[in-house]
């Protein structure tokens, strides 16, 4: 579909009065619009809805075309490590949203698989890829999508009775006093910030063990098995006892190590294929970022 244009001549009113008789459009959205650079006067831009042009001047508004209500096909380089005709385990690179959202309708790593799977079954009469679990943006790794309705069900069973092992690598401040541990502690949306998630007795049971795998300056490198998959578990699990994850925004430290992301890592994978029952266990390599980070701050990950 072709944007809209739509013409007129200013008044004198306000710029979103005009166009919202003209057009239709309620002046919020035509004010958004506005703050895009969809709106011109006289072909000079004008993104503040209560500009008020000179009577006679040409005002001109572009609409976009609206955008499809499923996500769609694209071109995008994903690592795909295993596929057959129900599921994939893919390597999501870091930065990468997995489900389309506002502000993030294309470049998501559903659009990567949709234009990447082959045989795609669907899930729930769409064509589209069931993400049996999830990865934060900024963390990357292995995540594994089933291609039909059968494979997401028998795998989201897997995962509910814990009988997909999951481990990660987490750069965390500070290094342990032990070389191992677990914590059990339950994790809710916190009560000070909805954005944010926290340790609350009122929350769902969340169970991660640790081991330290090697120290650096100030910081260690972890083997972190999740047992749960609650939102932000490892971080904020590791935040609980002092050690936050290097590099998070939410819920790391101010002047802590300097590295160039979020150092999480989802490194492994180990299930049994939903169809056959043959055992699979897939490894993601470290990427190169988090290398770097690594050995900025005294870590050989070799």
């Amino acid at each position: 579909m072709e944007p809209e244009t739509v013409t007129c001549v200013s008044d004198g009113r306000r710029v979103d009065v005009l166009l919202s008789e003209v057009s239709g459009l309620t002046r919020s959205r035509v004010a958004s619009l506005m703050e895009n650079g969809c709106c011109t006067v006289d072909g000079a831009v004008c993104a503040k809805a209560g500009t008020k042009p000179a009577p006679g001047k040409a005002v001109v508004l572009t609409i976009p075309a609206p955008k499809p209500a499923v996500p769609q096909p694209e071109d995008v380089p994903l690592e795909i490590l295993y596929e057959d005709d129900d599921l994939a385990v893919v390597v999501k690179p870091c930065g990468m949203v997995v489900h389309p959202a506002p502000g993030h309708e294309d470049g998501t790593l559903v659009n990567a698989l949709l234009g990447s799977l082959s045989s795609l079954g669907g899930i729930g009469g769409e064509l589209r890829p069931g993400i049996v679990h999830r990865l934060d943006k900024d963390t990357s790794g292995l995540l594994l999508v089933a291609k039909n309705d059968e494979a997401q069900l028998s795998l989201s069973r897997m995962l509910a009775d814990r009988r997909i092992e999951k481990h990660y690598r987490a750069l965390v401040e500070g290094i342990p006093k032990e070389a191992s541990g677990r914590i059990e502690l339950p994790i809710g949306r916190s009560r000070k910030d909805r954005k944010k998630m926290a340790v609350d007795p009122e929350g769902r049971d969340a169970v991660t063990e640790w081991t330290v795998i090697a120290s650096g300056r100030g910081c260690a490198l972890l083997d972190v098995h999740i047992l749960t998959g609650r939102t932000h578990q490892i971080r904020v699990h590791m935040k609980s006892i002092g050690h936050p994850v290097c590099g998070d925004p939410i819920y790391g430290i101010d002047k802590g190590a300097r590295v160039p992301r979020l150092m999480l890592h989802a490194y492994s994978l180990t299930f049994s294929h939903p169809r056959t029952g043959e055992p699979l266990s897939f490894t993601a390599a470290l990427p190169d970022d988090l290398i770097r980070g690594l050995r900025a701050n005294g870590i050989d990950p070799e």
